[in-house]
């Protein structure tokens, strides 16, 4: 079903502008036939930041920025689903046109803005779905044109912690103004501090709610060192690598397009993402899980990710040109995988290859 229906709807999709062929697909999903999705393979389980996740594919933010289709996305079979970005107070964010796809590196840049519907409207709605259960973590960040920047993740963190499986700390976006000061040494330590306080503070009435930190692709390894040494003495649960870049390789076949303002995100930044990922696995030492994206199209796209110390991996711009059948053909390649040199669980790879990939030279 879902290969007829990638036949139908890709094409379809992307004669439509960008942000009204989203829309679409949102509406599409909320006619999604609500059957359950056949279990997954055994050997796909992840267990990660304290909770039990069926596969190790998610859906990243950015999609379903207003918690409207979380279920229908975990029966197409994503293990997992990051709504938002949520700020407190509803954003219209930046002036269209502001998504572009580039067709030829089947990449997407984007300057959204953390456009949403407020804090209540979405909180309604996962409140809604509660007793449904799946895992469904919030990605929250700061308004605009917010005063108070680091209070805005705390009103949230205390908000959304009884329907919330996870959160993350969005301080990466390259589209709000400032926001990546945010992860300078001194201002990320007071932030997370204050996240994990508000996080302790409703643990009685709301129960665990691990913390994740999403972190930019941009970041040199001396600030770096930096986070991941923060993320550790603050003890947040696990870290997200890498948000989109602004960088701009030089392959890139689109060149007038990419010259638009805003992160660049899909197959071009697989590399850089990746060596990401392994720095920070290196890094962490173990003290938390990583979640891998950017860039992830096949089944050897994904492993990579996880040689390289992803616990986890996540989707999105890949699906604008692979389709939903993606998520079905990566679980069947890593199910093979794992059957061929005689593994039981995707954590006997995490990070395998994690030093061999650090000693390379840096991605161009």
């Amino acid at each position: 079903m879902i290969r007829a229906f990638d036949a139908f709807s890709l094409p379809l999709l992307r004669w439509l502008d960008p942000e009204d062929s989203h829309r679409l697909a949102i509406q599409g999903l909320k006619l999604l036939p609500s059957a359950r999705s056949r279990p997954d393979d055994a050997k796909l389980a992840v267990r990660a930041f304290g909770l039990n996740f069926p596969n190790p594919i998610g859906m990243a933010a950015g999609f379903d920025k207003n918690a409207e289709v979380p279920d229908p996305l975990l029966r197409l079979g994503f293990g997992f689903v990051e709504i938002g970005t949520v700020t407190p107070n509803p954003q219209t964010g930046n002036p269209r046109p502001r998504l572009f796809r580039l067709e030829r590196d089947e990449a997407v840049v984007n300057r959204m803005g953390f456009n949403n519907d407020g804090a209540d409207a979405v909180l309604r709605r996962l409140a809604a779905r509660a007793h449904l259960g799946g895992i469904v973590g919030v990605n929250v960040g700061a308004n605009k044109d917010s005063p108070d920047r680091v209070a805005d993740y705390v009103k949230l963190i205390e908000m959304f912690a009884p329907v919330a499986s996870y959160f993350t700390v969005n301080v990466s976006s390259p589209n709000t103004p400032g926001l990546r000061d945010l992860q300078a040494a001194a201002a990320l330590d007071d932030l997370l501090a204050k996240v994990i306080d508000a996080r302790e503070r409703v643990r009685e009435k709301a129960g665990d709610s691990p913390v994740l930190l999403k972190i930019a692709p941009d970041l040199s390894l001396t600030e770096l060192d930096d986070v991941v040494h923060i993320a550790r003495s603050r003890r947040v649960d696990g870290m997200i690598v890498a948000n989109t870049t602004l960088a701009r390789p030089p392959t890139l076949r689109e060149q007038a397009r990419a010259k638009e303002q805003g992160g660049l995100s899909g197959r071009p930044l697989f590399r850089l993402s990746t060596r990401m990922v392994a720095e920070t696995y290196v890094r962490a030492e173990g003290a938390f899980a990583l979640v891998g994206v950017g860039g992830i199209d096949t089944g050897g796209a994904a492993l990579t990710k996880i040689r390289a110390g992803a616990s986890l991996i996540q989707l999105y711009s890949s699906l604008v040109y692979k389709g939903l059948g993606l998520i079905d053909s990566i679980k069947r390649d890593l199910a093979s995988t794992l059957l061929r040199t005689g593994r039981d669980q995707l954590s006997e790879i995490v990070g395998a290859d994690a030093a061999t990939i650090t000693a390379e030279d840096w991605p161009v």
